[in-house]
């Protein structure tokens, strides 16, 4: 049975919470799924982004609580979770980032979400939630019990510790988190402007989940990080997160795509630089 929260907690006790749980409900899903690890999934766009039935079990509980908890507040999900409320708050859910990788038996996956304040007398949209205000982030690494929390209200922590981005400037002493799936190889406006960037760290990671690599560039673990096209729920919770561990973060568009940045400001402002050199002849 579901755990029911208690509408009492705090904001930050109830993300804590609701990340722990949905986290080890995917979890206990995948480990009853034998070797069936897509069963119950259906294709999205394409084999990397399946829906599996932990995404939306998980999903399912979040917003159940939510909708008890903060009965005033909106809430977006990435599996289609939605409600619009009347407090000006949307909380973005994204039950299993790195889907990919929860199928493959890795570890490199977590629940994430996010609390954001929408701006006076708009709704929550694509648009409006990219700029809106991030008053906490969180995003939960089940199997290695990794907790990374913060906002604009609330200290970057993990597990309740401090935590701050990577201090050094230079880009090529850092390493970068980044994902290019291998079919824009062949597009120029998304090709061009990430091998400009992709060649100035001193390494390049790739490992499947933007929130688990925005948390780890909060504790400095990875440098910066940079990827195009991210739907609100696989940014905002990280992006909170930078922001309150000292870190800046960005949206530039090159070529039609809008690339979303993080990580010390200096190196952040050398990737928005390299990715606009990649601009195509008009």
């Amino acid at each position: 049975m579901a755990t029911e929260l208690d509408p009492a907690l705090n904001d930050i006790e109830l993300a804590t919470k609701l990340l722990r749980h949905a986290g080890a409900l995917a979890h206990a899903i995948r480990a009853e799924s034998l070797g069936g690890l897509r069963d119950g999934g259906r294709i999205k766009s394409n084999a990397s982004d399946f829906v599996t039935a932990a995404d939306l079990a998980a999903e399912e509980y979040i917003l159940t609580q939510l909708r008890r908890a903060r009965p005033d507040d909106s809430i977006v999900g990435e599996e289609g979770a939605s409600f619009t409320g009347n407090s000006g708050r949307v909380w973005v859910i994204d039950p299993v980032d790195g889907t990919f990788n929860f199928a493959s038996g890795s570890t490199y996956w977590c629940a994430a979400l996010a609390l954001a304040q929408l701006p006076a007398g708009t709704s929550a949209t694509p648009d409006t939630l990219s700029d809106a205000e991030v008053l906490l982030g969180g995003v939960y690494q089940h199997q290695e019990d990794k907790l990374w929390l913060g906002g604009s209200a609330y200290q970057a922590t993990l597990n309740g510790q401090p935590i701050h981005v990577d201090a050094r400037h230079e880009l090529a002493e850092l390493s970068a988190g980044s994902y290019l799936h291998p079919t824009w190889l062949a597009e120029p406006r998304a090709a061009l402007p990430w091998q400009q960037a992709a060649v100035l760290p001193g390494t390049l990671r790739m490992l499947g989940s933007g929130s688990c690599d925005l948390a780890r560039v909060a504790q400095g673990e990875l440098g910066v990080w940079f990827q195009h096209s991210c739907p609100s729920w696989d940014w905002l919770p990280g992006k909170g997160i930078v922001a309150a561990a000292g870190g800046d973060t960005g949206v530039v568009r090159v070529n039609g795509l809008d690339w979303f940045m993080a990580g010390p400001a200096a190196a952040v402002a050398q990737i928005k630089a390299a990715l606009e050199q990649g601009t195509l002849p008009a």
